[in-house]
């Protein structure tokens, strides 16, 4: 157990970056009540990033809340494209060990490279606090606090 109380590290929802190209297109094709339902279901997805977990939560009626323990990132990248970078903004894939969801994907979060490194340093100091590591063949090992993987 840690004595360090979890703590935010960024949240927020995805940019309306990311709708770039459909925002465009509603003025000029789409009716304007796609472009608001697009809005609502933006501002309804959750993002936060903590010193323990990810959550994301998702849905307009029927909200739906993901969580991943930081010790099951395997890796993370960063991908910008064009319209997200003069935005400011990019999409964080997180490669996971975790079965259900092996990849999670944080849409148009700030292109911060602070925020990513504070990332990578709370997976690490969660991974010693819960003594596991990354195995190169997949997978972590090592947990000693996982009832289902007992003698490890």
């Amino acid at each position: 157990m840690s004595d360090t109380p979890e703590q935010i590290l960024w949240k927020g929802s995805p940019s309306a970056a990311q709708d770039f190209w459909l925002n465009l297109s509603c003025l000029l094709v789409l009716p304007i009540p796609w472009a608001l339902w697009r809005w609502w279901h933006r501002s309804s997805h959750r993002i936060e990033i903590t010193t323990e977990r990810v959550r994301v939560t998702q849905g307009i009626f029927t909200k739906r809340t993901d969580e991943l323990e930081l010790y099951r990132v395997r890796d993370m990248t960063f991908l910008q494209p064009f319209i997200l970078g003069v935005c400011g903004r990019g999409d964080l894939q997180l490669d996971t060990d975790d079965v259900t969801t092996p990849v999670v994907l944080l849409p148009c979060i700030p292109a911060d490279p602070s925020l990513r490194d504070q990332l990578r340093k709370a997976v690490e100091s969660c991974r010693d606090r819960k003594r596991t590591r990354v195995s190169e063949f997949g997978g972590t090992v090592g947990h000693d606090h996982d009832p289902a993987h007992p003698g490890s």
